[in-house]
């Protein structure tokens, strides 16, 4: 990945930053965005002291135009973009019975058009260069979850998106990978919207016992270079993943006595 260009949204926290600190010290060339524009001068002021080059764009990608200027602004900088990993999301934790829709659109234009329009604007140049597009999907893109009914949705319609994609571009020498983490530290959990569109606050789950982000970013980063059609993470995950497919039934008790035990469980 030297001296390819990378846009990576949603690079404020998380595994955005850390993907973007991976392919940094791997010399790839950064357009990074997110919508809290201090952090995100942070991050690109502590890369550019590590001598990578980047290009920081405060931006919300649930705005085509935002997704637009991205992609502009990226190659008015460095002429192309190899890479385009679709990071940038929100979560979400109450019983659909009492969710007001706004919460339920907001999840879904952030985690699923954002990655639309994203695409749609940066997919010309990277067919040019036979690049890679990137969906940071979830677990939830694959097993859904109770309470969380508009994360879990955004994460489907994002895998179908890819994976139609994907057929689309496959004789045109474009890589498209669905990257599904399990449990990974971050603040998602902590921002994760409430049923009147409220950050959450604390974390319900132990993010200790988690893979961490850093760790997460570098499986991504071995994934793109070799052009892996998905990636699925942790132990946990995959387990999930597994046994939906085979006992879907089943999965579906265990999932929810799992998602009920958390701390201040809407169920309780």
């Amino acid at each position: 990945m030297k001296n390819k260009v990378i846009i990576i949204t949603g690079a404020t926290s998380g595994i955005g930053k850390a993907l973007a600190y991976e392919f940094g010290k791997q010399g790839s060339m950064l357009v990074i965005t997110g919508r809290r524009e201090e952090e995100l001068r942070s991050v690109a002021e502590n890369l550019k002291k590590q001598g990578i080059e980047v290009l920081a764009l405060p931006g919300d990608v649930s705005k085509e135009a935002d997704a637009k200027n991205i992609a502009e602004a990226a190659i008015h900088r460095f002429g192309k973009i190899d890479v385009l990993i679709n990071n940038a999301g929100i979560s979400m934790r109450a019983l659909f019975q009492d969710l007001q829709l706004e919460v339920f659109k907001k999840v879904m234009d952030v985690n699923f058009f954002g990655t639309v329009y994203c695409t749609k604007y940066a997919l010309p140049h990277i067919l040019q260069s036979q690049g890679s597009v990137v969906g940071i999907s979830s677990i939830n893109g694959k097993r859904a979850t109770p309470a969380r009914t508009a994360y879990s949705a955004s994460k489907y319609a994002m895998e179908g998106f890819l994976e139609s994609l994907r057929m689309e571009v496959m004789k045109q020498g474009v890589h498209v990978l669905s990257v599904c983490p399990g449990f990974t530290t971050s603040n998602i959990r902590n921002v994760a919207l409430t049923a009147d569109g409220h950050a959450q606050g604390e974390s319900p789950r132990d993010e200790s016992k988690m893979m961490s982000a850093e760790e997460t970013a570098e499986y991504i980063y071995k994934a793109i270079v070799k052009r892996r059609r998905d990636l699925v993470l942790t132990t946990q995950g995959k387990l999930a993943v597994w046994l939906t497919k085979l006992f879907p039934s089943l999965m579906d008790k265990i999932t929810y006595y799992f998602m009920a035990r958390e701390d201040d469980s809407p169920f309780k």
